[in-house]
């Protein structure tokens, strides 16, 4: 099974998740909040890369309000390097 060490490694690794959740609803919106976990879903890297940035920016004191939806797209797009502008082609 697991060892002890093991184990102590997983009780940190929750007990860091749970402060990230609990930074991360002070830091967005409840839309925002919802979005990030959609994104979470599908692209894991992009979600850990912008969670890391919001929770950096609040610990500098630099967040004055809470990221709103639109923000975290913006942010969101920043961070995946795309731009989102699909185009459908008729045949």
């Amino acid at each position: 099974m697991y060892s002890a060490e093991d184990m102590e490694k997983m009780e940190e690794m929750k007990k860091l998740e749970k402060l990230k959740k609990q930074l991360l609803m002070k830091a967005l919106t409840k839309e925002a909040y919802e979005r990030l976990a959609r994104v979470r879903s599908v692209n894991p890297a992009i979600a850990n890369q912008a969670e890391l940035y919001i929770i950096q920016i609040q610990q500098g004191g630099k967040l004055l309000r809470p990221v709103t939806d639109e923000k975290l797209k913006e942010v969101l797009s920043l961070l995946s390097g795309e731009k989102q502008n699909f185009r459908i082609k008729r045949k």
